[in-house]
This record gives structure tokens, C-alpha cells and sequence, in this order.
């Protein structure tokens, strides 16, 4: 298991003082990154060789949201690779040592000219120290949309803030777009992400918001196509 300590910061809390959604997501990708990079399996050197981990699917469940200033501990686990994917389980924990967040992840494992999938490397599972995966009820990666009424909200044009380092908009910045199309304020226990195809600079993204009972159901389009598909499960 790879981990680091934090600590919450205040521009990572809502409102209310406590750590985002958004932030917990972007605390587990940093984490993975963190352990690429202190392997020597990192973004500079997988950009050498073409490649590059393409994220597919978020599950995250949180059972609290820690407040401004708690330490908080952030731990991955590569628990299988496969062909050409790669599955990781994430941890956040208090200052206790309790469990307050966890999420399993699939990765795709692709050449970043062609954007085309690639075998894993045999030593990669090595490399990464395979460990057992955590105990959860894992979800599928595939969102149904529920046949609902549907709302279109005010759509985005991918500015130069929304990409990341691979030139493609950032995993949570889907996130905080589907947020930003609800209407009201969500306590949500859990969150799952369904990316489809990557949007670069300049696409349009039309967010259209289905609610069905105690779920939202937000999908990013493109103009033929969808960007990405959000769930959030509201907490009882």
C-alpha cells in the first residue's frame, strides 16, 4: 500500500467547512500519481515512451466529510492489471485511523500519439507491488441512464483551466461540471464516473441531468457523442 499524510485545507472545503467530493477525487488521483512518480513510473517517464493511464471509471464512497484542519492519511493499492487495463482501490482515513472514504478506479493502459490501448508490460505488476483489493460492493463500470424526464442545463466550452497534462479535460473537472447542473445543494454517499470519450480544448459539453428518487444521473455530451457519464447516490 502506498500512502501520504495531509491535512484539510480551507480551499478544499465547501460552505459548510468540510473537504469537497471534488477533493476527495482529486486527493485519490494525486495519490496514484504520487506512487507512479516515487517508483519511477511516472508521468515524465511513461511521456518518453508514448504512453500514458487513461482513467475509465470512478466509484467512490464516502462515509464522512472530513473538516477544515483534520489530518487526514491517503492510501492506493494496485490490486490487478489485465491486458491492457489496471485497477486501483484508494483509502482515506482520519486522524484515528478510520476508514472515511474509499474508491475503486479502472485505468486503461494506452500509446499517447495513437491513443490506441496497449498490452501492460509483464514487470508492471511487480513494479507496482500488486496487493489484494479492499473490501467494498463493487459497482459496474457502466451507468444506466434512467428513463426519466430529462432537464438540458447550460452547456461549457472547454477552456484551457479544464485540461490536464495528457491535453484532455481532467477527471474531476466532470465532476464539478455535473455538480454545478444540479439545483440543489446533494449530501452525496456516493459518486460514480463512467468516462467515454475525451474532450479537448474548445468542444462543447451540453450537461443533461436525469433525477431518479434518491439518485442524480448526469451525462456531458458532445455533439454525437458522450463525454462522460456521472451518478450520485444521496445519502438516506
Amino acid at each position: 500500500m502506498y500512502e501520504f499524510d495531509s491535512r484539510v485545507r480551507y480551499s478544499e472545503t465547501d460552505k459548510d467547512g468540510k473537504l469537497t467530493l471534488e477533493a476527495i477525487l482529486n486527493y485519490f488521483q494525486d495519490c496514484t500519481l504520487f506512487h507512479s512518480e516515487d517508483i519511477g513510473y511516472g508521468i515524465e517517464c511513461l511521456s518518453k515512451e508514448n504512453k500514458v493511464w487513461v482513467l475509465l471509471s470512478w466509484q467512490i464512497v464516502v462515509e464522512r466529510y472530513p473538516e477544515f484542519g483534520e489530518k487526514i492519511k491517503v492510501a492506493t493499492i494496485a490490486y490487478d492489471f489485465r491486458r491492457s487495463f489496471g485497477y486501483r482501490n484508494f483509502i482515506m482515513y482520519d486522524a484515528m485511523g478510520k476508514r472515511i472514504a474509499y474508491a475503486n478506479s479502472v485505468w486503461l493502459y494506452m500509446n499517447s500519439e495513437k491513443m490506441i490501448p496497449i498490452r501492460i508490460e509483464n514487470n508492471v505488476a511487480e513494479i507496482y507491488q500488486v496487493e489484494p483489493k479492499i473490501d467494498m460492493d463493487y459497482a459496474d463500470m457502466k451507468i444506466a441512464i434512467p428513463e426519466v424526464e430529462k432537464e438540458l442545463c447550460a452547456p461549457y466550452t472547454v477552456q484551457n483551466h479544464h485540461i490536464d497534462t495528457n491535453g484532455h479535460v481532467n477527471n474531476g473537472q466532470y465532476l464539478k461540471m455535473a455538480y454545478a447542473a444540479l439545483k440543489e445543494e446533494v449530501d452525496v454517499k456516493q459518486m460514480r464516473a463512467e468516462y467515454k470519450k475525451s474532450a479537448v480544448l474548445g468542444d462543447v459539453i451540453q450537461p443533461i441531468v436525469y433525477r431518479n428518487n434518491e439518485k442524480y444521473v448526469v451525462t456531458l455530451n458532445g455533439k454525437e457523442e458522450k463525454f462522460a457519464v456521472i451518478e450520485l447516490t444521496l445519502r438516506a
